[in-house]
C-alpha cells in the first residue's frame, strides 16, 4: 500500500477540538486492517534498521502503534504515561505545552543504561511531547537512535526540538 492511499486514509475533521483546527484522524487507518498492517510494518523496518532494543510508547496513541512494532520485531516496549498513571516507582519529566505544563513519567527500571530506543507516537506536531519522552530515556542512561511518527504537521515545525536522532515521519502535512 502506498503513502498516498494511507495518506487518504486519515480523516480530516475541521475545528476540532477547538475553531480553527483541521484535526487529523488516524481512527480510518486502524479501521482497515491492511491499513493498520502497512503502518506497522513501515514503522517496523525502519526500528529494526536503527538495532533498537526497546520501542517506547507515548500515551496514548504510540501505545496502538508501538506495542505491535515491539511484538513484531520480538523487542520490548515501553510505555510512557502521564504523571501519576504508572504503578510503580518512576522517573518524571515537565515540560511545557502551547496551553500549560505537563508532566510525563517512565518507570525508573524500564530502561537499562547504554540501551538503544526508538521512540513512536503517532504525530508529531510542537515536538514537546517526544522531546520529553527522549529526555525520560536519558535520564535513564538509554539512547534514543529513532523517533518515528505516523503523521507530521510540518508546519509546526516539531522536528526542531528532536535533536540528535533520526526522524521518521510516514505521512506529511
Amino acid at each position: 500500500m502506498s503513502i498516498a492511499s494511507l495518506k487518504a486514509r486519515v480523516r480530516d475533521i475541521p475545528d476540532f477540538p477547538k475553531k480553527g483546527i483541521l484535526f487529523r484522524d488516524i481512527t480510518p487507518l486502524l479501521k482497515e486492517p491492511d491499513a493498520f498492517r502497512e503502518i506497522v510494518a513501515r514503522l517496523a523496518r525502519a526500528v529494526k534498521r536503527s538495532g533498537a532494543d526497546l520501542v517506547v510508547g507515548i500515551e496514548s496513541r504510540g501505545f496502538l502503534f508501538g506495542a505491535p512494532v515491539a511484538t513484531k520485531l520480538g523487542i520490548g516496549f515501553v510505555p510512557v504515561r502521564k504523571k501519576g498513571k504508572l504503578p510503580w516507582k518512576t522517573k518524571r519529566v515537565a515540560y511545557t505545552l502551547e496551553y500549560g505544563r505537563e508532566i510525563l513519567e517512565i518507570h525508573a527500571d524500564a530502561v537499562k543504561p547504554g540501551q538503544k530506543s526508538v521512540i513512536i507516537d503517532d504525530l508529531l506536531a510542537t515536538g514537546g511531547t517526544a522531546a520529553a519522552a527522549a529526555r525520560l530515556v536519558k535520564k535513564l542512561g538509554g539512547k534514543v537512535s529513532l523517533m518515528a511518527f505516523v503523521i507530521e504537521l510540518e508546519f509546526l515545525k516539531g522536528r526542531k526540538k528532536l535533536k540528535g536522532c533520526e526522524v521518521l515521519s510516514l505521512l506529511k502535512y
